[in-house]
């Protein structure tokens, strides 16, 4: 029978009284489990849709890998005359979709957000994250410095809102005119190398007229009758000198550790004066260089000569090496660059002297020498030679070849067990070998350093092991564990207990995420035969250098980037 309006009107009504669920406790125990069994299916339904965005993406990421490796076939094919070894290189450059590595990757970029997040909300414009105190500090002067060297880490990465959120600082914020003793090194790899890798990877002017506004303000610093620059400068006043502690002297990293930078910007500029500057450096070494390739770490500005102090491929020694390869390989190893190759393969029969085994387990490490006297002590920043061996190693005939791969094996394994060796899985500052003890822990921090995993990338590029990949994960899984707080990541003041300080440090964000992000991605993300890394892990583009030149290739035309590079992944994630 048909009710009535005013009778339905009441019925539905009568829902609303209290009465009617007090005498219907059945009823209200079924309203109940519904409204639960709802709740869940509404927070189910946003769990999937969440699910699905995430593989969307992964499915994104991989189109994009997929179409950037076709593209280098392509560009290959057309420039190769013969169709038969264009088949091979398709069938050598396209890599095999690896889920796991896809997982691993897309971990690391997640560290990454939650690291660059932290420095968003905490110390945005500053130079770093005190995450337990949840402030930032000018450890460089006030220039940014996370925000400068994140920026092709968050580019590689995809991560565009925050990429242009960066650029936008930098073009309307970062100012070089301060009255700030700034370090030459330090400001060049992290500052200018992040300015001229985001030049090169997004076509970016603004970046390129930053770098060149710092590099005029370091120029001064090579004012000196031998050309060994000083090693700190006062940005606002130009004056120049040594830090009191090295009774006057440059130190030897400090001072070779320009080169790719400085060499980058008259590339991209056209202006011959910084290349000029920092390969007068090099004359000066190439005339006093040993015959074992061995500097130590102190050199007197004046008169352009060493003076007894430690050798070491550790600290204040360690980037003057690599440089010496990677600007052979900047200039596409052409002969213009070939003393540099030559004083790198002199310094490496220098290391090979230095190398020595421990007991019982017969780790391989490099010493320390003082005069004619080794000691059994080699830091972690030292654990860039097994990925800077492997890179050099195709340089040479196939027998050296091998014996310098075999030595980077041997050393990435003695990097990896630092960090295995301790309670967190994290590797001290330095290690020491004594007769019968394999290695020991001498000082005990963990500043989140990157020359392990470093090495580990290259030496998966160049080998495809992956066994590589594993240890990577294995001290990324560290780092998770250690050093990941609710603000960030902290460095340890001790790997045996854990005990946390109170700094993330710029490079952990310029260096050891993105080499892990690149040891699980593809070797066309960023290939070695287009770009090489400066010290900070900042990447430039090769670039021939002609053999006979005056100036630049006998012109002054500059390089331009050909096109920007795209960016290997969409972004993925959300905000902390």
């Amino acid at each position: 029978m048909a009710r009535s309006r005013s009778s339905s009107s009441s019925a539905r009504w009568r829902y609303l009284h209290p009465s009617y669920y007090l005498k219907r406790p059945a009823r209200l125990a079924l309203l109940f489990v519904a409204f639960v069994f709802a709740t869940f299916a509404v927070w189910d339904r946003q769990t999937l849709v969440r699910e699905h965005e995430v593989e969307v993406g992964r499915l994104k990421d991989q189109l994009n890998r997929l179409q950037d490796q076709l593209r280098k076939v392509e560009n290959r094919l057309e420039s190769s005359d013969e169709h038969l070894p264009g088949v091979k290189l398709m069938e050598k450059d396209l890599v095999k979709l690896d889920p796991l590595s896809d997982e691993r990757r897309e971990k690391v970029k997640e560290a990454m957000l939650h690291a660059w997040n932290s420095y968003v909300t905490y110390a945005w414009g500053q130079d770093e994250l005190q995450p337990q105190s949840k402030n930032g500090v000018n450890s460089f002067g006030g220039l940014g410095a996370t925000l400068v060297d994140s920026l092709d880490t968050l580019y590689i990465m995809g991560l565009e809102d925050e990429f242009r959120k960066a650029r936008d600082w930098v073009a309307n914020s970062l100012d070089f005119e301060k009255d700030y003793e700034a370090s030459v090194f330090e400001t060049t790899i992290r500052i200018l190398g992040g300015l001229l890798s985001a030049y090169d990877l997004s076509g970016d002017d603004v970046f390129l007229e930053k770098a060149k506004d710092l590099a005029d303000r370091l120029l001064p610093a090579w004012n000196t009758t031998s050309g060994i620059p000083y090693n700190r400068i006062n940005f606002a006043y130009g004056r120049a000198h040594n830090p009191g502690w090295t009774g006057g002297d440059s130190i030897l990293a400090d001072s070779g550790t320009e080169q790719l930078e400085f060499i980058a910007l008259s590339q991209r500029t056209g202006d011959p004066k910084y290349q000029q500057k920092v390969e007068n450096t090099i004359k000066q070494l190439q005339k006093i260089y040993p015959k074992d390739g061995l500097l130590p770490i102190f050199i007197n500005p004046h008169s352009g000569t060493p003076s007894y102090s430690t050798i070491t491929f550790g600290a204040m020694g360690d980037s003057f090496y690599e440089y010496l390869l990677k600007v052979w390989i900047q200039g596409n190893k052409t002969d213009a660059v070939r003393h540099y190759r030559e004083m790198w393969e002199t310094s490496m029969e220098g290391l090979l002297s230095l190398i020595r085994k421990s007991t019982p387990s017969s780790f391989s490490y490099i010493c320390e020498k003082n005069g004619d006297t080794l000691s059994d002590k080699m830091d972690e920043l030292a654990c860039f030679v097994p990925g800077m061996l492997a890179l050099g190693a195709s340089g040479y005939g196939l027998e050296k070849d091998q014996k310098m791969m075999t030595l980077a094996k041997e050393l990435a394994r003695t990097c990896y067990n630092f960090y295995q060796s301790t309670p967190t899985k994290l590797a001290g500052e330095n290690y020491f070998f004594h007769s019968g003890q394999d290695m020991s822990v001498g000082t005990s921090w963990n500043i989140l350093r990157p020359e392990t995993v470093e090495s580990l990338m290259y030496l998966w590029r160049l080998t495809g092991n992956k066994t590589y990949q594993d240890w990577g994960w294995d001290i990324f899984q560290a780092f998770e564990k250690n050093s990941r707080i609710e603000s960030g990541y902290v460095g340890l003041k001790d790997v045996n207990t854990g005990v946390k300080d109170n700094m993330m440090q710029s490079f952990f964000l310029a260096e050891t995420l993105k080499y892990l992000y690149l040891l699980f991605s593809p070797p066309s993300v960023i290939p070695l035969d287009e770009w090489v890394f400066n010290t900070e892990a900042h990447p430039f583009r090769i670039v021939t250098r002609p053999n006979k030149e005056d100036t630049l290739g006998g012109t002054n035309r500059k390089f331009i980037p050909k096109r920007a590079v795209r960016p290997f992944g969409r972004k993925q994630g959300r905000p902390e």
